[in-house]
Parts: C-alpha cells; sequence; structure tokens
C-alpha cells in the first residue's frame, strides 16, 4: 500500500457514504444502521461466493460453517482494526468515553457498513474487489473444504450420538469495563461426570473454550 494510502482501498466518488458508514447512532442521524443492515446481507454473499468458487468439493454444511466463521462479530472486528476503522468512527461523547471505538460490536456493524457504502458507491463489482481482500487472510488459514466444527457443536454431536444429555453452561463470573468485559464460564455434563472452565472477552468465546476443555477429557473410544 502506497504511503497516505486509505487502508480500506476505495477511493469514495460520495464521500459522505463513508461519513455516514462511519457515524455511530450515539451521534445522531444520519448513522450507519441502515448501511449496516445492507452490508450484513453483502458480506454474507460475497463469502457464499467465494466459498463456493474455491471450494467445489465442499458441501453445504462446511460452507454454512466455514462463512459463519468469516462474517461472525470477531472476525469483522479484526478486519475492523486491519482498516483502522475504530479510530474513524464519529460517536457521541457518552459512547467514546466507555470506549466504543474498541468494541468489537461497534466495530464489526462499521465494517458492514462501510461494505453498503462501497456496494452504493461504485456498484457490485467494484465491491467485491474491494472486499475480498480484507478476509484473504482468514480464508487462507480455514480448513480447505471441512473446516472443523466449533467445540460447543462437537461436544453435543458426541453426547447425541450416544444418547447422553446435553452439557449445561454456567456463568461463574463476569469482570471487566463494558469494552473489556471478561467472562468464564463452566461447561457441565452429567453421562459422562465431567466439567471445564473456560474464559474469553464474550460468553459465547468462554464457553466454546470450555466446551473444548470437557472435550479434551471425553473417553477417545
Amino acid at each position: 500500500m502506497a504511503a497516505g494510502a486509505d487502508p480500506i482501498g476505495h477511493a469514495f466518488a460520495d464521500p459522505q457514504l463513508l461519513a455516514q458508514a462511519l457515524t455511530h447512532r450515539s451521534a445522531g442521524a444520519p448513522h450507519n444502521e441502515r448501511l449496516e443492515f445492507l452490508g450484513d446481507g453483502i458480506v454474507n454473499l460475497l463469502i457464499a461466493e467465494v466459498l463456493f468458487q474455491r471450494w467445489p468439493k465442499a458441501d453445504e454444511g462446511a460452507l454454512t460453517r466455514a462463512r459463519a466463521e468469516l462474517v461472525r462479530e470477531a472476525s469483522l472486528a479484526t478486519v475492523a482494526r486491519t482498516l483502522e476503522l475504530g479510530a474513524r468512527l464519529t460517536m457521541g461523547p457518552g459512547e467514546m468515553k466507555s470506549g466504543g471505538h474498541r468494541r468489537d460490536s461497534i466495530l464489526a456493524d462499521a465494517v458492514e457498513a462501510v461494505i453498503a457504502a462501497i456496494y452504493l458507491d461504485a456498484g457490485f463489482e467494484a465491491c467485491r474487489a474491494c472486499v475480498l481482500p480484507w478476509f484473504e487472510t482468514a480464508l487462507a488459514a480455514l480448513p480447505v473444504g471441512k473446516p472443523e466444527k466449533d467445540p460447543k457443536t462437537r461436544l453435543q454431536e458426541w453426547l447425541q450420538g450416544r444418547q447422553k444429555p446435553l452439557p449445561v453452561y454456567e456463568l461463574v463470573c463476569e469482570s471487566g469495563e463494558e469494552h473489556a468485559r471478561h467472562f468464564q464460564v463452566r461447561c457441565i455434563t452429567s453421562e459422562p461426570a465431567l466439567s471445564a472452565d473456560g474464559e474469553g472477552g464474550s460468553r459465547r468465546i468462554a464457553e466454546q473454550a470450555a466446551a473444548a476443555g470437557v472435550i479434551s477429557q471425553l473417553p477417545r473410544r
């Protein structure tokens, strides 16, 4: 990238579209929520299309899991940080003070809104050409054709396949500032009687870590 180039990689004919895409609702209208709605649909289509093309032998389940991994909140927030969107967000004073420009949910929404803004500014082909490189590293990191199921899904399928009760997830503790929450969750199974704790920046991540801990204790047969 040339010095001074915009990390987004698109020169807007209508800069107001980008300005709106980077405006949180706390700053007043016009904000980015409608653009976020449109961008959510576009990014799902773009990722579905590229997975369909690159993985000709993958079944629907593998494609669906791969797409979900790439467009989930944490993944989009990673893209936002790579594009340096946080520092460019326009927010109300309260949201800015609470660290909203670092929050995964707000960053992910901003990525979706920017995608919509590019689409409205230049059309679908230009949007595809600009946006897909943002996901190239994450795409390359996926196991080709058969991305592994997440730990919660694998644990549930292991138990269901043996007609055992499903696991229970208990919140052990929650701490930290609003923009930097920390969760500890315990996963408990009754048959077999196992438990493990997991931690993370969201309850979902903590639950996945706890499920992985239980999986590591399961009988191998």
